[in-house]
């Protein structure tokens, strides 16, 4: 092996190598078989078109493929140098290429007792040190031995952040709220509207109130501008700065500037500048998701997460979950020209889950150059967007059954619910395995007409189907499988990111608008008129936020 980041010597461009090259003609042979067929021909196929690992059992039948189809992916997958980069990311080589560091997530959830040395430390070692750190104070804000300023035990938890700081916990807690402390109210704050920091502190107390600030560099413009609000809305109640240093934690690298809020340095829990927002979920970002569910539960949820990593690194390509998934999307994406992907989750507790996915995948592979700063000639990221299921069927599965556009579907769907109630469970399930079928096989014309249908309905009454799902099918949503769904979605978004030869560690894409706006504030509120240098439009709105400001000072507003 050769090269920076442990990719195999000489790989072609994505256009030049001769799988991509193969695919292309594929597809065109492709472009008029439709799934009621493949199913015909291969009475198997739903069966043999599956794969299995930590819990989860993905159904990608009904797909827009044949055998070959996963043939050429898997060899696309080989000529793109995807083994050696698996194995590049778990030994810790410097695969993020523009930052010049590892992406390490995965030895977030290593257990402990396994080692792996980069630039001279375990950082296996270190991780379970912190993971330490976060178990002894979870258990003792819990147990009630943790105290606020005045004495009085922790009963809400407000969690400060933006991106993965906020997207992960957020979603976990939602995802775990069944396994999660009744008592224990739990709130995020990210954006910058001061209206979302208002309403999750309204009807607290802040002498039971616990806040986690969370920021590598302690300086995010969004995070520390909630952060002060909540630092004054806690003295306002408290009365005292001493309070900070009981009721404030932070999640952070940057031990001088965590001082100089407040905080004191032993409540900072540190992750490392190898754990990327998106992918922080298993590092101390993760502490609110401890407080919620406790240490023995969140280990659950690494071993969840850990299982499926080992899967990715070992499973053959055609057996392998996270790879079939990338390779999929690869297809539709770059290949058959779809730009958007849906995820629908049949569980109300993952409704956070599409949101989390859209900034994994479109942060992670929304990039218009390869890591060697070649423009790209073909479409990455796809569109990430959902809701759950059963909801999603009444608002945007029109589109699906009977619009224009192509558009993959993942249905995630258990077995048992978190919720029996009655007949619930069963509903929602057949919902999901009724939308699969009628998204792949549609109803043809002649089944409307001897169904009785008027001829003039007849049209409006026919499904195309021949629309792709993915089913996710897991038993339970436990921590340890959201662990695992979580894993998955990170390490098809990482295939992807291989074939297409990115980078989807950075996120260069998104400090221009940080830049602007840093520089945009102080011409907002400056007291005489600012010079501006923006376009026309630009300083048409500074001139424009000004005037109403204006008017709202003079109103009192």
């Amino acid at each position: 092996m050769s090269g920076p980041a442990g990719t195999a010597p000489s790989i072609l461009p994505l256009r030049e190598r001769p799988a991509w090259r193969a695919l292309e003609r594929h597809r065109r042979e492709l472009a008029a078989v439709h799934l009621r067929e493949l199913f015909a021909a291969d009475p198997q196929r739903g069966e043999r078109l599956a794969a299995e690992a930590a819990g989860l059992y993905l159904d990608y039948s009904k797909n827009l493929v044949t055998d070959e189809t996963l043939a050429l992916l898997q060899q696309l997958a080989r000529e793109s140098g995807l083994a050696e980069r698996i194995e590049a990311m778990f030994r810790g080589e410097r695969i993020n290429e523009t930052e010049d560091r590892p992406a390490l997530h995965v030895a977030l959830r290593m257990p402990r007792g396994r080692s792996l040395v980069v630039d001279g430390v375990d950082v296996v070692a270190e991780v379970h040190a912190v993971l330490d750190r976060m178990a002894d104070f979870a258990e003792r804000v819990r147990s009630g031995e943790w105290r606020g300023h005045t004495g009085s035990p922790i009963r809400a938890v407000v969690n400060i952040g933006i991106g993965g700081s906020d997207l992960g916990p957020a979603m976990a807690y939602e995802a775990l709220r069944r396994y999660a402390r009744p008592d224990l109210v739990f709130r995020f704050v990210s954006n910058v509207d001061p209206t979302d920091v208002v309403e999750a502190t309204r009807d607290l107390d802040p002498a039971q109130t616990l806040v986690i600030v969370c920021s590598k560099t302690f300086t995010t413009l969004e995070t520390m501008a909630n952060a002060r609000a909540v630092r004054a809305w806690l003295l306002a109640g408290l009365g005292d700065e001493a309070a900070v240093a009981r009721h404030v934690v932070a999640v952070s690298t940057n031990e001088r500037e965590v001082a100089r809020f407040g905080i004191d340095p032993s409540r900072m829990f540190p992750f490392w500048d190898w754990v990327g927002g998106r992918y922080s979920l298993s590092s101390a970002i993760g502490l609110s998701t401890m407080l919620a569910v406790g240490p023995e539960r969140f280990a659950e949820l690494l071993a969840g997460f850990n299982a499926m990593d080992e899967h990715f690194r070992e499973a053959p390509f055609e057996r392998n979950l996270p790879v079939l998934s990338g390779l999929l999307a690869v297809w539709y994406g770059s290949l058959l020209g779809a730009q958007t992907h849906a995820v629908v989750p049949y569980s109300r507790a993952l409704a956070r889950l599409p949101a989390y996915l859209q900034q994994l995948a479109m942060e992670s592979n929304g990039k218009r150059v390869t890591s060697d700063g070649r423009p790209v000639d073909y479409d990455t990221a796809a569109v990430v967007w959902g809701e759950p299921g059963t909801n999603a069927q009444h608002s945007f599965f029109q589109l699906l059954h009977q619009g224009t556009r192509l558009v993959p579907v993942d249905l995630i769907v258990f077995v048992q619910a978190l919720d029996p109630v009655g007949e619930h469970q069963d509903l929602l399930v057949a919902s999901a395995i009724a939308q699969a079928e009628a998204l792949a096989f549609g109803r043809r014309e002649e089944e409307v007409r001897a169904a009785g249908c008027p001829e003039r309905l007849v049209p409006h009454r026919t499904f195309p189907g021949n629309r792709p799902t993915t089913v996710v099918l897991g038993e339970r949503l436990t921590p340890e499988a959201l662990g695992a769904l979580v894993a998955l979605y990170e390490h098809s978004v990482f295939t992807q990111g291989t074939i297409w030869g990115i980078d989807p560690f950075d996120q260069w894409g998104v400090e221009l608008g940080k830049e602007l706006a840093q520089r945009i504030v102080p011409e907002l509120r400056s007291e005489t008129e600012p010079d501006l240098s923006h376009d026309s439009s630009t300083s048409t709105l500074i001139r424009r936020y000004r005037a109403g400001r204006r008017r709202g000072a003079a109103d009192g507003a």
